[in-house]
């Protein structure tokens, strides 16, 4: 059995996002409401998304803005203090994205006992952060060192605030990602956080990837997550679960139940 499905089991996983505070370090980090500011505010998050039936959650730190490619060592171990504190809460599946850092994510996973990560992996980009080289390889053998082999890695295949280098087609990077890099499953994303991804993409790379999951990762909205769990085999849900679909704003508990509900009926 795949990673992927250990985790997830048979059926199209709805993950949702605990979007942490900005954490220390970071230029937006409310030193007034310190760590416990940020243990109380994904509590609430989590719980509301617990209450309203998602499959799973995932931990991210989206409020570190400018991101880095090489986060400070306090980020992950931030990161790790909060999720710890929360462990005997989380009832579900959980994940972790530190962005944008694939071994920090790994080596997250590995403190806190995730089962799954995301991040960019592989590929070359012109970013809003400078030149981003990711390197799977280097990831995955972390992952083995760790002793995380378990470890289910969603890689996403079109970075946010990025344009490839490379120009072949979205669905032959996807494909040719999935020969080279062995991902559990492969994110299609929009341009920046809470854009959709274009359903012809997510239509284009599952055509070239029957065999692998492929998931919508950014701007999945109550609308559209019929439409998207049609052609994906799963999605990971943020800004549309947040009060006012705002992105940075708390998870509203009532948006996050109705999305639920239409996924359900989907179901």
């Amino acid at each position: 059995m795949s990673n992927f499905r250990r985790v997830f089991g048979p059926g199209k996983p709805v993950i949702a996002m605990v979007h942490l505070g900005a954490l220390p370090g970071a230029p937006l980090f409310d030193s007034a409401a310190g760590l416990e500011g940020l243990v109380e505010g994904a509590r609430a998050d989590l719980h509301a998304l617990q209450a309203a039936g998602f499959d799973a959650v995932m931990f991210g730190n989206e409020n570190d803005r400018p991101y880095e490619f090489k986060v400070d060592t306090a980020s992950t171990a931030t990161m790790a203090y909060v999720i710890g504190r929360l462990r005997p809460e989380i009832a579900v599946p959980f994940g972790v994205n530190v962005l944008w850092d694939p071994m920090s994510s790994v080596a997250l996973a590995a403190a806190t006992g995730a089962s799954f990560v995301r991040e960019i992996f592989t590929g070359t980009y012109a970013s809003d952060m400078g030149p981003w080289t990711p390197d799977a390889g280097a990831a995955l053998r972390y992952r083995t060192r760790v002793g995380r082999g378990d470890l289910a890695m969603l890689y996403n295949v079109s970075a946010e605030f990025a344009d490839s280098l490379d120009q072949r087609p979205l669905p032959d990077r996807a494909r040719s990602a999935v020969f080279s890099s062995i991902p559990d499953a492969v994110l299609v994303s929009g341009q920046i956080t809470g854009e959709a991804a274009e359903l012809s993409d997510l239509e284009g790379v599952k055509r070239v990837l029957p065999d692998t999951p492929v998931l919508a990762n950014t701007g999945v909205k109550h609308a559209t997550v019929a439409d998207v769990l049609r052609v994906a085999d799963g999605c990971i849900v943020g800004s549309a679960l947040k009060v006012d679909g705002h992105t940075w704003n708390a998870v509203d508990p009532e948006r996050a139940k109705d999305f639920m509900a239409r996924v359900r009926a989907v179901r």
